[in-house]
């Protein structure tokens, strides 16, 4: 899998080095069989984010054990809400390199190089989640990359501009969104047990409350942004109570928040936060990405960084992180619940997610 990844990663950004719109846009097949008027932006993005959600859906809900509930099915889908945005992010870096490549920082060389082979591997690794093979390795590395991301750019961004209040939440925003993609790696196996790996799921429980609780004050200090994750967009004027929504969301992360850091009914939490954002994108986002539909910034992005938030809350309900600091049965009954969650049923009817 890593060698299949450095290759595509090297020679694909090396194909398209020149102009990846126009390769797309202008190759001697696709000019035969395409309209003069066609174009692949914004189509790609939306073709790939329709094709992995459906795909992904179909598998994950198929694969469940007969004994899921309707909440575990749920849950189960919470990687497939990371895999979409991953590939859809990918793409982009194809379709607008020079607007990607601003976003890094002047001293790192080779700006163009870099932008491909990030959206080589996002393709790549939301492909690879979604197809449930070698799932733990692309969501582990999509965490660190994100974990760079937070090292390289944001936090020297909000050290520069510490009273930016867009600056915080991009920045909490990703690591929320690193924190969900290393559970989802994490807990893949049983040999989290004795591998010390539940450190690293209290922890990340820990950071996601964190987020919430400032994503929670975000709303109460400005309501009349869009339910989710608080940047830019607002809540649109057709939606009635519009900044009503938006004191909701600010009580609901609050609430969540605080129950995942003092460790109290964390699946619960968890998993009412993830089917919460879920909802926020079906009622609020889908209606924007339609208003904009040919703006992917303003469209597509926002249901797409919506809906990865709801994938890493699910992730977290469906890891045991309410066990750490407990006795040795209530561990075991933790792992239970969260075997039941991701389909690691008894041998017969056992269905795990990922190799």
């Amino acid at each position: 899998m890593i060698g299949t990844l450095c290759v595509g990663a090297i020679h694909l950004p090396h194909a398209a080095l020149r102009d990846a719109h126009g390769f797309l846009q202008f190759s001697p097949t696709l000019a035969l069989a395409l309209p003069v008027w066609f174009s692949w932006d914004p189509l790609l993005s939306y073709f790939a984010a329709v094709f992995l959600l459906v795909l992904g859906l179909s598998i994950a809900i198929k694969r469940a054990p007969p004994q899921a509930s309707a909440l575990d099915k749920i849950i189960l889908c919470g990687p497939v809400f990371i895999a979409m945005p991953m590939a859809v992010f990918g793409t982009e870096h194809y379709l607008a390199p020079t607007e990607v490549g601003r976003a890094i920082p002047a001293w790192i060389p080779a700006h163009t190089f870099w932008v491909y082979l990030v959206g080589t591997c996002l393709i790549l690794g939301g492909l690879s989640i979604v197809l449930q093979k070698y799932a733990w390795l692309s969501a582990g590395l999509f965490g660190v990359m994100l974990l760079c991301f937070e090292a390289l750019m944001h936090i020297p961004r909000v050290v520069a501009a510490p009273h930016n209040r867009l600056t915080w939440a991009i920045a909490f925003r990703d690591l929320s969104f690193s924190c969900g993609a290393l559970l989802f790696a994490a807990m893949r196996g049983q040999g989290w047990r004795i591998k010390g790996w539940h450190q690293l799921i209290a922890a990340t429980r820990i950071v996601i409350g964190i987020v919430l609780l400032f994503f929670g004050v975000e709303y109460f200090l400005h309501p009349e942004l869009l339910p989710g994750v608080p940047l830019r967009q607002l809540t649109p004027n057709f939606i009635p109570g519009n900044l009503l929504w938006g004191y909701l969301t600010g009580v609901v992360y609050v609430v969540a928040g605080t129950l995942l850091l003092i460790n109290k009914n964390v699946r619960l939490a968890a998993a009412s936060i993830g089917l919460f954002v879920l909802l926020a994108v079906i009622f609020f986002c889908v209606p924007i990405m339609v208003q904009y539909g040919s703006d992917i910034g303003r469209g597509l992005n926002v249901p797409v960084d919506t809906l990865l938030l709801s994938g890493a809350t699910l992730c977290l309900a469906g890891n045991p992180t309410g066990s750490v600091g407990k006795s040795k049965q209530e561990t075991a009954n933790a792992g239970d619940r969260t075997n039941a969650a991701e389909g690691q049923w008894p041998e017969h009817s056992r269905r795990t997610y990922g190799n």
